[in-house]
């Protein structure tokens, strides 16, 4: 059963940042996301080289911020960048029903390291 974590050191975008991107112009949140997956992207190259799932995963994202400002549902919306950008580094086939069993959130504060750690564990059989 393999396992691997993944430690994105920062503060992602939130769903209020993204709502109120996209309000502002649809193009300005488009970018957002994708600025976003391609810095996820470039922690997974240095991370996670060469590491594939085959089997169905579960993930746990531990996110650590600086402090208690931000709501907890606003904060794990960036699970989103984080799932496609595994999709794009080619971590994961998908981020479907069959290749992602489930997720969990975790919650932190740790104002002199901000980030977020994401661990992939593969199911058995």
């Amino acid at each position: 059963m393999m396992r691997c974590k993944l430690v994105i050191p920062a503060k992602l975008p939130g769903l209020n940042e993204y709502v109120s991107a996209e309000r502002a112009n649809p193009f300005k949140a488009a970018k957002l996301k994708k600025d976003t997956e391609t810095f996820i992207c470039y922690c997974i190259k240095q991370q996670l080289r060469g590491v594939r799932f085959e089997k169905p995963v579960k993930i746990a994202f531990l996110w650590f911020e600086k402090n208690r400002r931000r709501d907890k549902d606003n904060i794990a919306f960036a699970k989103k960048f984080v799932q496609d950008a595994l999709v794009n580094s080619g971590v994961l086939a998908n981020d479907g029903w069959k290749e992602i069993a489930g997720f969990k959130d975790e919650f932190f504060v740790d104002s002199e390291n901000v980030r977020v750690e994401v661990i992939i564990r593969e199911l058995g059989e």
